[in-house]
C-alpha cells in the first residue's frame, strides 16, 4: 500500500463527498428552508421562464417583513458581541486604545504628517491581518467618496471612531460596505467571494481560500432564493442573528447540552474560615500520597544522618577533625540511601506492574519523574556536604594535626601522617573526585536549559544541548556506580567489611534496574513489529500503523518506546498509542520536532523511484508488506501513564494540545468499542429472552447482573477538548471523530475542537467564516474546517466556563481531568480543578501526562 499523503488531495467538491448524511443540494436546501421558514418565501424558487419580476420583488419584500418581526430585542442583544473590529482580548477602553493608535501614528507617519494606506493595519493593531485591514480602510474611504492613499491624523481618528463604534448596526454597515465595492447597496456573489478570501487570508485558512467560490454560492443560494443575483443589508443581518439556530439544527456533538441543572453551590459565597478549612482539607486529600512519601523519605534521611553523626562524634577521629568529619559522614550515609532510591522511579516495568495493584492507592506513581528529580537534588546537596567538608575542612585539619592528636588515629593510617596530596591521589580521593566530575557533567546536561535546547551554544559545543546529550550523559552513571562501590570499599577510618555498608544499600536497586534493562532489551527483540502503513499528515506529523506483536497487551492511555537501529542503536523515544486495545494493530502519531523524528520520517517516506515505494518497502494491502530492505523498528512497552486510570472515573474531561491529543484518542476508541460491545450484548440478550422461557430468562438476567458487579466501573461520559493551531491537524484523527458521530447515539462522548489560528467568534475577521460554517453545518452536518460532524470553535476555550458547565451537568461527581500538552496550561487547569472543587459539589482530580 502506498504512503497516504492527506494534506493536499481534495478539490472544491471533495469536501462533501465522503459525508454519508449528505443528500442532493436541491433536496437539502428545500428541507432547510422548510425548517427555517423565516428565511424563505412561501412559494418555491422563482423560475426564470414563468415568474414575473414584480412577483419576485414582492416575495423578497415579504421575507424582509418577516425578518423585521424576528429581529427581537433579545436576538439583537446576543449579536452585540459580534462583528468586533477591535479584538476582545485587548483593553476595551476606546480612549485608552486611541492613545496607543495615536502613538503608532507618530511613529509611522511620513514627513508630511500623513499615514500611508499600507501602514493603516499596523497603526490600528491589525498588523497580522493587513489585507483585511486594507479592506476596512477602503470601505471607510468610499464613505468619504474618495480614493485615499494617505490620511491625516484627523481622518484616522474619524476612521477609528467608526470601527470602535459600540453600535452593532454601525459595525454591520462597515462590514457590508467592505463587500459592497461599487456602493450600490447590494452585494453580489463575486463580492462575497472577495470578502471570503480576505477573511480566509486573515485567519490563515488556505483551504477555505481555495473554496471561496463554492461557499459564496452557498450564501447566495440561502439568502437569494429569488435568484436576483444580489443580497441586501437586512439579509446579511438576518443570517448573523440566526447563526445559532443553524448550528443547533445539526447534531450538537460539540455544543453544550441545554437544560443542565445548575450546581447551585457554585453560586454561594463562602466565608474566609470555610475557604481556609476547605483549602487544608483539599491539600490533605489531593496531596496526602506525596506528603507521606516525602515525609517518610525526609525522616529516613534525618535518622541516618543523625545515627552516623553520633557514631563518629564518639570516635577518636572526632578529636582530630571535629564536626567536619561527623557532617561529612552523616551526608555520606544519606548519599548511599539516595543513590539506591534514585534508580527505582525509572524502573518503568516495575511501576507499570505496581499501577495495576492496590499500591496505586497510596503511592503517587504519576510523580515518579518528579521524585527522581527531587532525589537528584538531595544527592547534589549531599555531595556538597560530603566532598566539601572532606576537602576544605577535615583533610587540612588531619594534615596539620599535632603529633599527640594524630597518635589517636595513627593506626588507621599505618602510623604515618599523610600529606594532602596523598589523601587526594589515593583510591578514596581519586574515586570520589571522578564521581564528582561525572555527576556534575550529567546533572548539568540534565538541566532544563541544556535538555530542552533553551541554551544556544556555538558549534561544536551545541552538541552538549538537546535530548541526545542528556540521554548519553545519563549513562555515565553506570561508571559512577562502579566507582561508588570501589569508593565505599576503601575507607580511611573503617576496616571491618561488615561496617562498609555502601554495597548493602545499592546492590538490590542495581539488580532491579539491571533486570529492568535486560527485560527491555529482550522484549524489544521479541516485539519487532512489521510496518503496515505510513501516512504523511499535515502539520509535520506522520502516523505509523504496525502489526500487533503476539502476546502484546496494553490499556488505553499507555505509551511505548520505539527504536530505529538504522538511525541509532541506542536511542529510544516514547509515543502514546492511538489505537485501542480492541484493535488488531498498533498505531502511533509522531510529530517531527527533533533530529530523530525527522530522520525516522525520512527513512520511512524516502521515495526510491516508484510512487508506491516507501522506506524501501512496497506497501500493498493493509498487512501485506514486502519488508525486504525495510528499516527495522524495535518496540518496548507498554508503560503506564496517568490516562490509563480513566476507568476509575464516571466522567472524564480530556484536554489535549496539538499532538497531545494522542493518548486520549486511544481512550475515545476504547469507549466506542465498549459501546459497540454493550449494544451487541444487549441485542443478544433481548433475542435470548424472547426465544427462551421465563425461568431461563430470569436466571440468565440474574447471572448477567452478578457478572456486571464483578466488572470494573465503566466511564459513563467523556468530554474531549482538542486545541490546535493548524486546521490541517484535524486530518490526524478525522476517522475517530466521524466514528463518534456515527456510533455514539447516546451522546456519551462530547467532542470540542478549538482552532487557535482563527480569531475568536464575534471578531469581524472571522464573522463570514462562522456564517459559512453555520450554513454548511446545517445543510450537510459537516464542519468546514475539520471535515467532520464535530463543530470547530475559534480561538482558545474559556476554561473557567468549561469547568463550570461540566460541574453543572455532573453535580456530586468525581471527574477525572487528564491533560497532555504544554506545562503553562497545566498550571491553569490544576488551579481550576482546585477552585471548582472548592466552589461546587463536583470534585475534579487533575492528572498530567509525563514522559
Amino acid at each position: 500500500m502506498c504512503v497516504t499523503p492527506t494534506a493536499n488531495h481534495s478539490n472544491h467538491h471533495h469536501h462533501h463527498q465522503h459525508v454519508p448524511s449528505q443528500s442532493s443540494p436541491a433536496g437539502a436546501a428545500s428541507r432547510l428552508r422548510r425548517k427555517f421558514s423565516w428565511l424563505t418565501s412561501s412559494s418555491s424558487r422563482a423560475s426564470s421562464s414563468d415568474a414575473s419580476v414584480d412577483r419576485v420583488i414582492t416575495s423578497r419584500d415579504a421575507r424582509k417583513m418577516k425578518a423585521k418581526l424576528i429581529r427581537t430585542k433579545s436576538s439583537a442583544q446576543r449579536a452585540l458581541g459580534g462583528l468586533r473590529f477591535i479584538s476582545k482580548t485587548t483593553n476595551t477602553d476606546v480612549n485608552e486604545l486611541w492613545k496607543t493608535v495615536e502613538a503608532r501614528f507618530a511613529c509611522l507617519a511620513k514627513d508630511d504628517g500623513l499615514l500611508a494606506r499600507e501602514d493603516f493595519a499596523e497603526c490600528i493593531g491589525m498588523a497580522d491581518s493587513k489585507e483585511f485591514a486594507l479592506g476596512v480602510f477602503d470601505a471607510l474611504a468610499r464613505r468619504r467618496q474618495q480614493k485615499l492613499g494617505k490620511i491625516t491624523k484627523a481622518e484616522l481618528h474619524d476612521f477609528w471612531l467608526q470601527i470602535s463604534d459600540q453600535s452593532f448596526d454601525a459595525r454591520l454597515q462597515i462590514f457590508f460596505d467592505m463587500a459592497d465595492s461599487n456602493e450600490d447597496g447590494r452585494i453580489t456573489r463575486d463580492e462575497i467571494q472577495e470578502l471570503l478570501v480576505l477573511s480566509a487570508a486573515a485567519n490563515r485558512l488556505s483551504k477555505l481560500k481555495e473554496q471561496a467560490e463554492e461557499y459564496a454560492s452557498l450564501i447566495m443560494e440561502e439568502l437569494d432564493p429569488e435568484n436576483l443575483g444580489y443580497i441586501e443589508l437586512w439579509q446579511l443581518e438576518t443570517l448573523l442573528l440566526q447563526r445559532e439556530a443553524y448550528m443547533n439544527y445539526s447534531r450538537p456533538l460539540s455544543i453544550a447540552s441545554g437544560g443542565w441543572s445548575q450546581n447551585l453551590n457554585s453560586l454561594k459565597p463562602k466565608s474566609v474560615v470555610h475557604r481556609l478549612t476547605h483549602f487544608v482539607k483539599w491539600g490533605l486529600v489531593e496531596n496526602w500520597q506525596r506528603t507521606w512519601i516525602l515525609l517518610l523519605w525526609f525522616l529516613t534521611m534525618a535518622c541516618l544522618f543523625t545515627w552516623k553523626f553520633k557514631q563518629y562524634r564518639s570516635k577518636a577521629a572526632f578529636h582530630v577533625m571535629g564536626y567536619c568529619l561527623t557532617t561529612a559522614k552523616g551526608a555520606a550515609e544519606t548519599l548511599k540511601l539516595n543513590m539506591a532510591l534514585i534508580l527505582l522511579p525509572v524502573c518503568r516495568n516495575m511501576l507499570t506492574f505496581l499501577r495495576s495493584t492496590r499500591a496505586r492507592l497510596f503511592i503517587p506513581f504519576d510523580d515518579n519523574i518528579n521524585f527522581h528529580k527531587i532525589i537528584a537534588f538531595a544527592i547534589a546537596v549531599g555531595i556538597g556536604l560530603h566532598a566539601g567538608n572532606h576537602m576544605i575542612c577535615d583533610f587540612p585539619r588531619l594534615v596539620n594535626a599535632s603529633p599527640d592528636k594524630f597518635a589517636l588515629i595513627a593506626s588507621d593510617f599505618h602510623n604515618k601522617k599523610p600529606t594532602y596530596k596523598e589523601l587526594i591521589v589515593g583510591v578514596e580521593g581519586m574515586t570520589g573526585i571522578s564521581m564528582l566530575i561525572l555527576m556534575a557533567f550529567a546533572f548539568t546536561l540534565a538541566s532544563r536549559y541544556f535538555r530542552k535546547n533553551v541554551l544556544k551554544l556555538p558549534s561544536p559545543f551545541n552538541r552538549l544541548t538537546g535530548f541526545n546529550a542528556f540521554w548519553f550523559s545519563h549513562h555515565l552513571f553506570g561508571l559512577v556506580y562502579i566507582l561508588l562501590l570501589v569508593h565505599g570499599s576503601f575507607l580511611f577510618l573503617v576496616h571491618n567489611w561488615t561496617q562498609k555498608t555502601t554495597w548493602m544499600y545499592i546492590s538490590v536497586p542495581i539488580l532491579i534496574y539491571a533486570a529492568e534493562r535486560s527485560l527491555r532489551t529482550g522484549r524489544s527483540e521479541h516485539y519487532s513489529p512489521k510496518i503496515m502503513k505510513v501516512s504523511i499528515l499535515p502539520g509535520d506529523v506522520f502516523s505509523i500503523i504496525m502489526s500487533k506483536p503476539s502476546g502484546f497487551r496494553y490499556r488505553s492511555g499507555q505509551y511505548i518506546f520505539l527504536q530505529c537501529p538504522s538511525i541509532s542503536p541506542f536511542e529510544w523515544h516514547p509515543f502514546s498509542l492511538t489505537s485501542s486495545p480492541g484493535d488488531d494493530y498498533l498505531s502511533v502519531h509522531i510529530r517531527t520536532v527533533g533530529d530523530w523524528t525527522q530522520e525516522l520520517k525520512q527513512v520511512l517516506t524516502n521515495d526510491t523511484g516508484s510512487s508506491c515505494t516507501i522506506g524501501r518497502a512496497k506497501f500493498r494491502k493493509l498487512g501485506e508488506v514486502d519488508s525486504k530492505g525495510l528499516p527495522k523498528l524495535l518496540l518496548d512497552g507498554p508503560y503506564g501513564a496517568p490516562a490509563q486510570d480513566y476507568r476509575n472515573y464516571d466522567v472524564l474531561l480530556l484536554v489535549g494540545l496539538g499532538i497531545g491529543a494522542t493518548p486520549f484518542i486511544s481512550i475515545l476508541r476504547d469507549l466506542l468499542h465498549n459501546n459497540r460491545a454493550v449494544e451487541d450484548q444487549t441485542d443478544s440478550n433481548t433475542e435470548t429472552s424472547m426465544s427462551g422461557d421465563s425461568l431461563t430468562s430470569i436466571a440468565s438476567s440474574s447471572i448477567a447482573s452478578s457478572n456486571e458487579k464483578k466488572k470494573p466501573r465503566r466511564t459513563k461520559s467523556a468530554n474531549f477538548y482538542w486545541v490546535t493551531r493548524e486546521p490541517g491537524s484535524f486530518e490526524w484523527f478525522k476517522g475517530v471523530m466521524n466514528e463518534v458521530a456515527e456510533i455514539d447515539h447516546k451522546g456519551q462522548i462530547e467532542m470540542h475542537n478549538y482552532l487557535t489560528s482563527v480569531y475568536e467568534e464575534g471578531d469581524a475577521r472571522s464573522t463570514l467564516i462562522t456564517m459559512v460554517q453555520a450554513l454548511t453545518h446545517a445543510k450537510h452536518g459537516v464542519d468546514i474546517l475539520s471535515g467532520t460532524r464535530v463543530r470547530t470553535h475559534f480561538a482558545r476555550p474559556n476554561w473557567r466556563e468549561v469547568f463550570g458547565k461540566v460541574a453543572s451537568k455532573h453535580p456530586n461527581t468525581t471527574i477525572g481531568v487528564f491533560y497532555c500538552g504544554m506545562p503553562v496550561l497545566a498550571k491553569e487547569l490544576r488551579k481550576l480543578s482546585y477552585e471548582m472543587s472548592q466552589k461546587t459539589s463536583t470534585r475534579f482530580e487533575f492528572h498530567k501526562e509525563y514522559f
